[in-house]
């Protein structure tokens, strides 16, 4: 019989198999050492679920489920198992997953006709558990796709008709939980069983399904009510539908329809109506507020968002300067480190909060100071800023990541600050079971952004990624509900125009590179997206600041 060689990274050793041996043969026969249940492998830098067959010479790394790939193969599965479990135990009401928040999927009933109780949610994580217990494989089949289509729609599942639909493929995969088929866009576990914990917990008024931690897998994610978060996002669910615009298959319509540009000219209409609202809030309070805080996370648009505001409140008669938190990094030599020896430039330490706080003292008692400059070639601070003196009706816009810190301001009261927290939010789905990360939204802005104005290829970004998330969880977002007001920087058609820009730069990542499994993923997710051309988005728009032709300065 054909032998295949195998390099497996784990063990650092290469071994022969059988043609068409499994990875999960392969996994078993190796023993591969790992703290959590290994889950799935990389292939030649490409991520293959443990059923994948080898027939070719592979270097093989395997991962368990406490790997990034891994989480999301356990998340997709257990998504479909809680699927399986709402139409078992309610089988005319339909099952949404609408957004990541509070460390898990907040999903809805529809159709239930009543508020949810928690003998509902005990039925249904019952359900789920006896699925799980049953040890059912996830079986993925290839179909004509017409008769892909004709069974999800059998099942109700019109969005993810809608897209197969779209996709002009003759064969589509499907995934099936006994006679229940489905799709996630990307790989499922073996079977149940390798779900070893989740929970269900009632939330605003719907579920929040809860995953574990990644470094110990024992333990759920903490659930931490994110009201202000979550209110955002249901007025921006609510604009979606209006529009008729909830899922990637329903833009693709208007792309196909040719009215690309109606919800263009809605999104950005929309970012203009909230801005002016946020501004007409802080000129009520023009007697007392004079610093307004924009934080958010990286690629969230804090830069734009700062500028149009003041655009908003220069027309309600206040003149705003704007400043950016950046520009008071301490010395290279005095940032912090994180814990793998590199600079942590996201950790507030980084910033020379002290003498931050001293100079905005001196400005709103009517001193003129001169403000920094932060010279990131030198790694230094220098004094070559402009100078600054607050008149009547002088304001200040500090952008920066710690805005909502309550540690930055320690000399400033409350009553004279107002805080807005900025984030992508996206707000658009792939189907009923399937939302789009906000933080791929905004790594590829921000890689396009790097590779446009810095000359990072795509690797760079996709590299320094996990790094800055790191930064997010740990100095962002614990502090996102102080914000008086929330922005949602993300718009319905963004991603559609975005693809034009990444899938070049995604491309030039090489098979060689560990990076090129991250670009293939994003690839991917682009490739469902109906090209949007970007001709109609107006020079003020967010989007401009990483796209390019901006009419602002930066």
């Amino acid at each position: 019989m054909k032998q295949v060689e195998i390099f497996c990274k784990n063990t650092n050793s290469t071994h022969n198999y059988p043609l068409g041996t499994s990875l999960l043969e392969i996994s078993k026969d190796l023993k591969i050492e790992s703290n959590n249940i290994i889950c799935g492998a990389i292939v030649n830098n490409q991520v293959k679920e443990l059923s994948f067959c080898v027939v070719k010479s592979k270097r093989i790394e395997f991962f368990d489920v406490s790997h990034s790939d891994g989480v999301r193969l356990y998340v997709r599965s257990l998504v479909f198992i809680m699927y399986a479990a709402v139409k078992a135990v309610f089988p005319n009401v339909s099952l949404r997953v609408q957004n990541g928040i509070s460390n898990g999927l907040f999903c809805e009933l529809q159709y239930l006709d009543r508020e949810i109780t928690e003998s509902d949610i005990g039925s249904i994580k019952q359900q789920m558990q006896k699925l799980i217990q049953q040890k059912i494989p996830f079986v993925k089949k290839d179909l004509l796709t017409e008769n892909a289509v004709q069974l999800l729609e059998e099942q109700g599942l019109n969005e993810k008709a809608e897209l197969f639909e779209q996709q002009g493929k003759l064969y589509s995969e499907l995934y099936f939980l006994n006679e229940l088929g489905n799709y996630f866009y990307g790989h499922l576990l073996p079977s149940t069983d390798y779900i070893t914990n989740f929970g269900l917990v009632k939330y605003f008024n719907g579920l929040l399904l809860q995953i574990p931690k990644r470094k110990n897998f024992q333990k759920l994610r903490k659930n931490v009510e994110h009201k202000k978060l979550f209110e955002i996002y249901q007025e921006h669910k609510h604009w979606a539908e209006i529009l008729n615009i909830s899922t990637i298959g329903n833009l693709n319509s208007f792309v196909l329809n040719k009215k690309s540009g109606h919800v263009l000219k809605i999104s950005e209409a929309l970012h203009e109506k909230k801005i002016a609202e946020i501004a007409n809030k802080i000129s009520s309070k023009k007697e007392d507020v004079k610093v307004v805080l924009v934080a958010g996370p990286s690629a969230s648009g804090k830069t734009t968002f700062s500028k149009r505001l003041g655009v908003q409140l220069a027309v309600n008669g206040l003149r705003p300067y704007q400043i950016s938190l950046d520009d008071y990094f301490v010395d290279r030599e005095k940032t912090p480190k994180d814990e793998f020896g590199e600079y942590d430039f996201e950790a507030l330490e980084a910033i020379d909060v002290e003498f931050f706080n001293q100079q905005l003292i001196e400005l709103m008692d009517g001193k003129e100071v001169r403000l920094p400059k932060f010279d990131f070639h030198l790694g230094k601070r220098t004094q070559n800023g402009n100078n600054l003196k607050l008149l009547p009706g002088d304001i200040l816009i500090v952008e920066g990541i710690h805005g909502m810190n309550p540690n930055l301001l320690t000399k400033v009261h409350a009553e004279n600050t107002f805080k807005i927290f900025i984030s992508a939010l996206t707000q658009i789905s792939f189907d009923e079971h399937t939302h789009i990360s906000a933080a791929d939204n905004r790594l590829i802005r921000r890689m396009i952004r790097d590779y446009k104005y810095r000359g990072y290829p795509a690797f760079e970004t996709i590299k320094r990624w996990p790094s800055v998330r790191r930064g997010e969880e740990k100095n962002i977002f614990p502090f996102q509900e102080n914000a008086d007001v929330m922005f949602n920087s993300a718009t319905l058609y963004e991603l559609a125009v975005l693809k034009k820009y990444a899938d070049p730069i995604l491309k030039h990542v090489h098979e060689n590179r560990a990076e090129y499994t991250e670009a293939s993923r994003l690839l991917k997710f682009l490739s469902y997206f109906n090209l949007i051309d970007d001709d109609e988005i107006p020079p003020t728009s967010l989007l401009r600041e990483f796209l390019g032709g901006s009419s602002f300065v930066y």
